[in-house]
């Protein structure tokens, strides 16, 4: 059993960092925000709002959590860390941990992708216990004026933690962040990588999630990503779990329906915020780097190992790849476009 008052350490508290440790803080628990500067002064000064999916508002006051940039300050008391950094942070994370935590500090990844826990085992070595976890929801950062940052959960779904601490996951458990356990948690983060699929194609037409699986020519095309995805790991022996929504292989079926009976069949699906979209959408607005290669190039880099191909993904991944050298946000392509720009890229053509 874990007490109540366990120090916990959010490392990289961004959008899911902050609302979780938000909705942690408000239940007695003991949390420290690493974050950036910027929010430290910011959350210093106002504290922070979470707001649920439903739209109920929860102020979390300066002083209820703690919040710095320092990274020996926010992990030499944590007995939990749980890391939520982008996944091309994970070694430095790792550095800091192993630097500065208490060396029986469980570590816990809360981070999109499959390989992030693997990374955090081999730099933090045997002795420590280092946890795969899976967020299966969408927080929006926003400013309310000179106010509070604000943490809006955008979409639905419960949290899975791999087993192996006793109780954990009846810790993390609290009102507005479900948190259950799981025995196979490389299936589920499988399961939850086809969903990411589409972080990728919302940040290229950079339409609102629920205006753009609204549009059955993107869920086409997502169908399409996804039934090439499950190929690629039928062939590597991988058999993803559901993390979401339908089973995987049924995924491809229910995005491929006509616009009525999806709205019918998928109503958590479109259960977003209107103005929901995708983290990946948000690296291309603020000019920071993808997490591409932990999706799109998972997929690719599992086909090459495995002898099969993935030229949906191969193609995608380098449109997202252009955006960002690029630097000027979105490239709000429509479907069409990337079809067309997959087709010439796998022909050779660019």
């Amino acid at each position: 059993m874990f007490e109540t008052r366990m120090p916990v350490t959010i490392a990289g508290a961004g959008s899911i960092g902050c609302y979780a440790g938000g909705c942690l803080a408000l239940t007695g628990r003991n949390v420290t925000l690493l974050a950036r500067p910027r929010l430290v002064t910011a959350i210093q000064r106002e504290g922070l709002l979470v707001v649920d999916l439903d739209g109920r508002r929860r102020k979390v006051a300066s002083g209820t959590v703690s919040v710095t940039d320092d990274p020996a300050l926010a992990l030499r008391d944590a007995g939990i860390v749980l890391v939520t950094v982008k996944s091309g942070a994970t070694e430095e994370m790792a550095g800091l941990i192993a630097a500065h935590a208490r060396p029986d500090a469980i570590v816990l990844s809360l981070q999109n992708g499959v390989r992030n826990g693997e990374v955090l085992r081999s730099r933090l070595g045997a002795g420590r216990v280092v946890l795969a976890g899976m967020v299966p929801f969408n927080v929006v950062q926003a400013t309310e004026g000179a106010g509070a940052p604000t943490f809006h959960r955008t979409t639905s779904g419960r949290c899975l933690i791999e087993a192996g601490a006793a109780d954990l996951a009846g810790f993390l458990d609290v009102d507005g962040f479900p948190v259950g356990e799981s025995d196979d948690m490389a299936a589920v983060l499988w399961g939850k990588l086809l969903l990411n699929l589409n972080n990728a194609l919302n940040a290229l037409s950079g339409l609102p999630l629920a205006t753009q699986l609204a549009d059955r020519r993107w869920r086409l095309l997502l169908a399409d990503q996804i039934a090439e995805a499950l190929a690629v790991m039928r062939k590597a022996g991988i058999k993803p779990a559901r993390a979401g929504g339908p089973t995987p292989a049924l995924l491809p079926v229910v995005l491929r329906l006509p616009d009525i009976l999806f709205g019918l069949l998928a109503r958590r699906m479109l259960a977003v915020d209107p103005r929901a979209r995708s983290s990946m959408w948000d690296d291309l607005e603020r000019g920071r780097p993808t997490e591409i290669d932990e999706f799109q190039g998972a997929i690719v880099h599992l086909a090459m190992a495995s002898g099969a191909d993935a030229p949906l993904s191969r193609s995608i991944a380098a449109l997202v790849r252009a955006a960002e050298a690029k630097g000027e946000g979105p490239p709000g392509l429509a479907p069409e476009d990337v079809r067309a720009a997959g087709d010439a890229i796998y022909l050779g053509r660019v």
